[in-house]
Parts: structure tokens; sequence; C-alpha cells
């Protein structure tokens, strides 16, 4: 894994060699346990950037609104998976005419991916990428994993900054959400990285 120094989640929790201590959240809303792993890349090697996407085993403790670009048999499943948002050319045109987007996960069939890429500079960040395994012919499997919690990250400034859940999930829970953000981006290591350790 890159070095992660100071492998730090803001102001409740604190990652070390594999343990996590938080305090009680003092505001009055659910707060959302972020983590801020500072991987020690030089930010000027573009070969050594990092991301990836991890499906949390509790979730984000978010409400994720999912969008389906699909036709046919695959735009049923997507429907029947529970997507909020499916379609194909018309959609893709409502999309490119307004300039907006309502959805926080996108994901798009092999057979849709080209026409998609109209919409890249819109969708942005939120463009179907099979690397994270957004571009699927399985979409009730896709549409289901971000409805749970598909994590993505990506390095920014050799930081990666993720929401790992909230505070009131059971430390159990948390911590499990945890360990597998922190395999995700163990896998993640570039090759280009030799040095593969956790902070102490």
């Amino acid at each position: 894994m890159p070095q992660a120094q100071g492998a730090r989640v803001s102001n409740e929790m604190t990652l070390r060699s594999g343990s996590v201590t938080w305090a009680n959240a003092k505001r009055n809303f659910d707060e959302t346990l972020e983590a801020h792993v500072n991987l020690g890349i030089d930010r000027r090697r573009s070969d050594l950037g990092v991301s990836g996407a991890v499906v949390l085993p509790h979730g984000t403790g978010k409400i994720v609104k999912v969008a389906v670009f699909a036709e046919g048999a695959e735009a049923e499943e997507a429907r029947a998976a529970g997507a909020d948002i499916v379609g194909a050319d018309q959609l893709i045109e409502e999309i490119k005419t307004s300039g907006k987007i309502n959805f926080d996960k996108c994901i798009a069939t092999h057979s849709m991916m080209q026409r998609v890429t109209k919409i890249g500079r819109i969708l942005r960040g939120l463009t179907p990428n099979a690397k994270k395994g957004t571009v699927t012919n399985n979409v009730a499997v896709a549409v289901k994993e971000a409805k749970q919690g598909l994590l993505d990250f990506r390095m920014k400034d050799a930081i990666v900054h993720v929401g790992l859940g909230k505070v009131s999930f059971a430390e159990e829970a948390l911590h499990e959400n945890v360990g597998a953000f922190v395999n995700a981006l163990l896998l993640a290591k570039p090759a280009g990285l030799k040095k593969s350790k956790l902070p102490k």
C-alpha cells in the first residue's frame, strides 16, 4: 500500500495499526465518519494515481439515487432492482439539453456506453467506469451494490478523502466499513510504488 502517513478520520476516528477509536459526536445531527489518508505520493507523478471502488458492508448511511443507462431487458432488470432513473437515448438527450443531473450514482450497459460518453463532461466523476463496475450488463447487481453503499475513491493532491458511515452506526459496523476501505486501498496501489505499510 502507498505509505498512509497519519491515516486519519476527521474528528471522530483515527486509524492506527488496524485499530479504530472515535469520540462521541456532539452535534445534533448524525455526523459522517470521514477518512483522510495521506498516501505520501509525489503528486507530480501522474502514473501513481490511486483510485478504486468498494462496497461498504454496512453502507454509507446515505440515501443514494441511482441512474441506469440501459435498454430492453437490462432496463427492466434495473427497475426491478430499485434504480431510481432508467433510460437510454431520451435520458441522454434530456441531460445533454439541461446540463444537469439529479442522481448520485450512474451505471451503463456496454452497448450504451458509447452514447453515454456524449454527456461525459456533464457526468464528470459519475461517468460509468468498467474498472469500478459501473459499466456492466449485470445491472441488477450493480444497482444493488450502488444502493448498498458502493464507495468510489480517488486520490487528490496525494490524499484520499472518503465517508465511511455515520457515527450512529454500531462500533463493529464501522470497523468493518473501515476494514473494507483499507483493503480496497491496498488493492489500488500503483505498480510504481515499492513500499507497502500501514500507519503506526
